[in-house]
């Protein structure tokens, strides 16, 4: 596999704020290990090339002292091989499409740059320029191969019989040297018109006549003596006496079976994905409009399948890119078995692949199909005595209605696809106009997240929990919310999926871990009677290497004692990898923090592993509260969790609290502690620090004795 890491990344570019936002898009991906240099002139670029060796250049191409392709020529004149990536404003495109002739991997334009395809992009160009490098390599090794071997060579005399042969010569002719002496030189240099099969015209008649050098067509083959084919190329020249009269004619040519097999392999690799075979983006946009517009001739619709690989990453990871690359190659052959011969099944690159259904009679054709592409991914993978399991996401756009080129169609089933993934993954969606919608608005919240943290737009608010046996509060949970400059507060539900999924998760969950560290330990430096604070950790938190590190850190730049702090994680998080979890969990209670179940239920876990977890407390989700009175019939659950955790000595809580009824059967069940609206919504930290002085008033909370 060609591939190589995004390590060492020079940006030229003068723009104080198009710089400061291409560094924060690159540290919110995710790309923590890239080092990133900065050049504000292309003088300056050049030293840094000339200094290190980069893995990519992104270079604006509107510069100080370099402008348009001025720009691109000298960057690759002092770095020819290292992948370039253009930045260009909305009105240059010409501009451009003109670098990539000039060498350019690829260009982006300002303003339509999304995290997502910035690192993307970034990553393809480096993939193509690999292809490219090791192209050229094997195209070099082949013509000094073929240069090593040497040519065949034929002389004749002004009659045209044979004078001479060399060793290559006899090997292709077929003909010894010996008895090919005197023959006429048709008889031994046969050559004929590859498709015709008709003989060419002879060449030292041609050389003779004209008194120069001439060629072959460049579709000769030439007929050895026991009848075998041999494509050649070849020049035939007169030679002359020292008066300059011909005397004859030699002929030096070679076989080209070799190289004209190597340029189909080139041509073959420039459109193919070089890890698994299938068509790469190139052919497939062709494909696409070229089976749009056929369908359109036929009545027909085409289908755009994109497709998602959901637990790949893991995978790769945890058992390394070898395995990870032939998990992909059996992908790739199970997506070419469930489609026809007509269709196409294209790798976009990473773990995503693309599939065109040309042709279709009716929509729901592609129903079927992504159907059948999803049972196929589903069964187990055997790869070096591992049964590996994973799922797809799909997205579905159909031509005409969701788009009438390759480009649009591909980005739409794009779009349906994350939709696919929001869903529940292992599924497939169509594409419907509304989503463009929320793609847009998604992309707002993005862009507005990166700038929320430097602009101190995120406030913690904090729910207390209460002691259901005594009505004191044992402690509180602190709840992020974000008052966006122009539209207000928003929504936790809107902002948090969109952090998670473009990873400032990490960056905001440390702001809010040290924010609650914080402010506890002010608490309790006023001398207020708090319990713990407890504080919810996403899944990319804790797979992160250096959680523990982090929580440590902020435990002792803090000065809270760690039996104060409680982290909460769902069911999910901690079963996707058990082992590991189990590992951190210990760590953590070895060092006092304690550890809550949060949503408890509403996830898979196995309850062996729950009893080897050092946890201290689960936490009913709300959805199983609720139904205590709205459905009484299904409470059973609320009851059956309050009855294990005693079991398991495990304490545990009510979330989501605000009935009378509610609470009343939770203490008849003897649950341990609750929280929710009943009590308290959550509120800002002088607001709490006076409930811990008050207590919850007397009307929320009766206490039976």
């Amino acid at each position: 596999m060609i591939s190589k890491s995004l390590r060492l990344l020079l940006l030229v570019e003068d723009n104080p704020g198009d710089a400061r936002l291409l560094k924060e898009m690159l540290h919110e991906a995710g790309a923590h290990k890239t080092e990133l240099t900065q050049a504000e002139s292309m003088a300056e670029a050049e030293k840094h090339l000339a200094q290190a060796l980069f893995d990519i250049v992104l270079l604006d191409l509107g510069l100080p002292d370099a402008q348009g392709l001025e720009a691109v020529r000298r960057a690759r004149a002092v770095a020819p091989r290292v992948p370039l990536v253009v930045l260009t404003g909305l009105d240059d495109e010409t501009l451009a499409t003109r670098a990539l002739q000039e060498g350019a991997q690829d260009y982006l334009i300002k303003g339509q740059i999304e995290t997502r395809g910035l690192l993307r992009a970034l990553r393809y160009a480096i993939e193509r320029k690999g292809l490219e490098e090791a192209l050229f390599v094997v195209k070099e090794r082949a013509q000094v191969t073929l240069n090593c071997i040497g040519d065949a060579v034929v002389c004749t005399d002004i009659e045209g019989k044979i004078t001479f042969l060399n060793l290559v010569a006899e090997k292709m002719t077929g003909w010894p040297w010996e008895e090919a002496v005197g023959q006429p030189m048709a008889e031994v240099f046969r050559i004929q018109d590859a498709a015709t099969h008709e003989p060419t015209p002879n060449p030292m008649e041609a050389a003779l006549g004209q008194n120069r050098t001439v060629h072959l067509p460049s579709n000769c083959i030439l007929i050895r003596r026991d009848g075998f084919e041999t494509p050649i190329e070849d020049s035939v020249a007169p030679i002359h006496d020292r008066e300059g009269k011909a005397t004859g004619a030699v002929i030096v040519f070679r076989d080209v079976s070799a190289a004209r097999a190597m340029a189909e392999q080139m041509i073959h690799s420039a459109q193919h994905d070089f890890l698994t075979g299938l068509p790469n983006r190139m052919l497939l946009n062709d494909r696409v409009n070229q089976a749009i517009a056929l369908a359109a001739r036929h009545a027909k619709k085409v289908a755009v399948l994109f497709l998602d690989l959901d637990g790949f990453k893991h995978i790769n990871d945890s058992l390394g890119h070898p395995i990870g690359d032939k998990l992909l190659q059996s992908i790739a052959k199970r997506l070419v078995s469930c489609v026809r011969g007509s269709d196409t099944v294209s790798r976009q690159g990473g773990d995503e692949f693309v599939v065109l259904l040309s042709e279709m009679a009716q929509q729901e054709d592609a129903a079927i199909s992504a159907l059948r592409i999803l049972e196929a991914v589903s069964k187990a993978h055997s790869i070096d005595q591992h049964d590996l399991h994973l799922t797809a996401s799909i997205g579905v756009s159909v031509c005409p209605d969701d788009g009438l080129d390759a480009e649009t169609l591909i980005k739409n089933a794009d779009i349906a696809m994350y939709q696919a993934k929001e869903n529940g993954r292992q599924s497939y969606q169509f594409f419907k106009p509304v989503m463009n919608v929320r793609a847009v608005q998604r992309q707002s919240i993005e862009e507005s997240l990166r700038r929320a943290l430097e602009r101190n737009e995120f406030s913690l608010h904090y729910q207390p929990k209460i002691r259901l046996a005594t009505g004191e509060i044992t402690g509180a949970e602190a709840l992020i919310r974000w008052t966006h400059p122009t539209h207000g507060p928003v929504s936790p539900a809107n902002f948090i999926p969109v952090a998670e999924d473009c990873g400032l998760i990490l960056p905001i969950g440390q702001w809010v871990l040290r924010e609650a560290c914080m402010q506890a330990r002010a608490w309790l430096d006023a001398g207020l009677p708090l319990g713990s604070i407890a504080v919810n950790i996403s899944s990319m938190e804790f797979r992160e290497d250096n959680f523990l590190e982090s929580v440590f850190t902020t435990l002792s730049e803090t000065g809270l004692d760690p039996k104060c702090l409680e982290l909460e994680l769902t069911e999910s998080v901690l079963m996707k990898r058990a082992e590991s979890a189990a590992s951190v969990l210990k760590a953590l209670r070895a060092r006092g923090v304690q550890i809550a179940v949060d949503d408890f239920g509403t996830g898979y876990s196995s309850l062996s592993y729950l009893r080897k977890f050092p946890i201290d407390a689960l936490k009913i989700d709300q959805s199983f509260v609720r139904q205590i009175t709205s459905a009484p019939d299904d409470s059973t659950i609320v009851t059956a969790v309050i009855s294990m955790g005693r079991s398991l000595k495990l304490r545990v809580v009510a979330e989501g609290v605000e009935t009378q009824g509610e609470l009343a059967f939770l203490r008849a069940r003897q649950c341990d502690e609750a929280q929710g609206f009943y009590f308290s919504r959550p509120v800002l930290p002088h607001q709490f620090a006076n409930l811990l002085k008050s207590g919850i008033p007397e009307a929320s909370v009766v206490v039976h004795r």
